[in-house]
């Protein structure tokens, strides 16, 4: 079987994230990693929390901490809320770690040796008020392409445009909000990007048609557009250390890598913190060097991060001309909006992880945002929509076909899995549909089309729903026992079936769903074709059990305390 290498856009440490930013990166990686794992793949799926930049100082500096402590704790927290989604990350590392900081340093020393990193003079915004030079994002004004006033030095959150502070208009600092600045000459390092666009548009040309359009067509705007040389370096206390060694007159200045530079080599790095913690066992180059014929590397990521990972990190791998793995898919998200408005982290709109898991537990959450990814467009999160998923889908039909289906079985046949009679007629046609229904989840899952990947398992659940209505086992027991414990028998293979084939979407559920059965040596892992027309995985005389409501129903006053909680609407 294939190396699978996945990792997801590393989620910024200030702050537990919303459900925009699980749905648009971790989420989705986590399905697909939990789906090829169970096809029998080598996978190695590596997060990391990003660390470094002006946000950390500035998220510190207000809790009253040191950024390293603040870091650390903000770590923690954030790995908990991902623990509490069922995120199955391999690794979820810290992009502080003396391995990306061992990384990051080789890769630019490797840029310079090549002539691709260039010391420049440039006039840089200062603040008298706050006695220091101001990085990018310790600069905020109105963005001068889409008036947004609360843009930042590096980039419009608003409308995604990167710019330099020096663009803003009416600028102001970040830190005391003084207005009185100035622009002072300081020396930074460059990636001269410039130098590297034509090999960076013949990589990114052999992806066409191949990448979803989305990660295509913005990669190749920044190319039509033309890649600039670009400061690789900040005026910061936290960050990757300039090495000594090379630039030493920088290094005294204490010049830190620009977090965007560092962030995307954690990918790296995190592989190489997983390593070391087992060195015998692990190898991370294994993963990331002259493995081009041997690893497939997918990318999950929202669509303002996709610049910097089909065109900016590239160019940096392309310029260390070393055989780093470069990614073969990179799989891009529209926005999930709150009621057709934008989350906000920094305006707490929205609903935030922790939060979500609060109210109901991660499966509820997990199928919802899969179903609804916004994969071709943007999409809306609204109580109303995410109550009538939760209803419909999940807790009617999956929730109530297994509790019906056991329950009754329980009740008529007690708690061993009723033999019955031979297959029959409507049990064929059953077992051609569910075959059939599976190819197609799995051809969806395998072209990381998610929604469609969810409609086609809902699709399976649904089937079942008919098998039952079709055969009305508790009217069939009236005149055929033996028919009625036949029906009852399919519908519990169908049971297990699901229990396996839903795990990606609902890994708790499906744990339920299997635990119900007293099988012996239940070591599936994925059904065959032929397995899913047999129908046969759970034989008479297997002991089950009813397992507690899988999904509770949620009620009109539900949503109107949810809404009442949250807002039923955009700011």
């Amino acid at each position: 079987m294939a190396r699978h290498l996945i990792t997801s856009a590393l989620p910024y440490i200030n702050g537990i994230k919303h459900l925009g930013n699980m749905v648009g990166s971790m989420l989705p990686a986590d399905v697909y990693a939990r789906y090829l794992r169970q096809r029998g793949h080598d996978v190695l799926y590596i997060c990391a929390t990003d660390e470094h930049g002006t946000p950390a100082e500035l998220a510190a500096k207000e809790r009253g901490l040191p950024v390293a402590e603040f870091c650390a704790q903000a770590h923690d927290a954030q790995k908990a809320v991902y623990d509490g989604f069922a995120l199955a990350f391999d690794y979820f590392g810290r992009s502080s770690s003396p391995q990306n900081v061992e990384i990051t340093q080789h890769f630019a020393r490797k840029l310079q040796e090549n002539g691709f990193i260039e010391e420049r003079a440039i006039r840089q915004v200062y603040s008298p008020t706050d006695g220091r030079f101001l990085p990018d994002r310790y600069v905020e004004g109105t963005c001068p392409h889409c008036g947004y006033d609360k843009a930042r030095g590096d980039q419009c959150e608003n409308c995604t445009r990167v710019l330099d502070p020096t663009d803003l208009i009416e600028p102001r600092s970040a830190i005391s909000g003084s207005t009185d600045l100035e622009v002072r000459e300081t020396k930074h390092l460059f990636l001269l990007q410039s130098k590297l666009q034509s090999e960076v548009m013949e990589w990114v040309a052999r992806h066409d048609g191949v990448w979803p359009h989305l990660a295509s067509s913005i990669a190749h705007k920044w190319l039509t557009e033309g890649l600039h040389d670009r400061a690789i370096t900040r005026d910061l206390d936290w960050g990757v250390p300039v090495p000594a060694d090379t630039w030493p007159e920088l290094a005294a200045e204490g010049k830190v890598f620009y977090v965007w530079f560092d962030a995307p080599i954690e990918y790296l790095g995190a592989t190489k913190e997983w390593s070391d913690l087992d060195p015998e066992n692990r190898d991370w180059k294994s993963w990331w060097y002259e493995v081009d014929d041997q690893v497939r590397y997918t990318q999950f990521m929202a669509k303002d991060n996709v610049p910097f990972h089909t065109v900016m990190f590239p160019a940096t791998e392309l310029g260390i001309r070393e055989p780093w793995k470069k990614v073969d898919f990179v799989k891009a998200f529209n926005w999930l909006t709150y009621y057709g408005g934008k989350f906000s982290t920094s305006q707490k709109r929205g609903v935030f992880t922790d939060q979500a898991l609060e109210i109901l537990p991660a499966d509820y959450w997990r199928y919802f945002l899969i179903a609804n990814a916004p994969e071709s467009d943007d999409s809306s999160f609204t109580w109303e929509h995410f109550t009538a998923t939760v209803n419909k889908d999940l807790a009617d039909t999956l929730g109530n076909f297994v509790n019906r289906v056991l329950s009754f079985s329980k009740k008529r046949f007690g708690e061993e899995v009723p033999a019955g009679g031979r297959p029959g007629e409507a049990e064929t046609r059953l077992g051609e549909q569910i075959a059939e229904l599976l190819a197609e989840y799995e051809a969806q899952m395998e072209a990381l089309q998610f929604r469609k990947a969810a409609a086609a398992l809902r699709a399976l659940w649904s089937a079942g729903n008919s098998y039952l209505e079709e055969k009305a086992p508790w009217l069939e027991i009236k005149t055929d026992k033996d028919g009625a414990a036949l029906t009852l028998r399919t519908a519990m293979n169908l049971i297990h079936l699901y229990a396996v084939v839903s795990e990606p979407f609902v890994p708790s559920v499906s744990a339920a769903m299997r635990r119900a059965f007293a099988l012996d040596g239940d070591t599936a892992t994925w059904v065959t074709p032929d397995e899913a027309r047999s129908l046969t995985a759970v034989p008479a005389g297997t002991p089950f059990t009813v397992p507690p409501v899988l999904f509770a129903k949620l009620t009109d006053d539900d949503l109107e305390a949810y809404k009442e909680r949250f807002g039923g609407e955009a700011a």
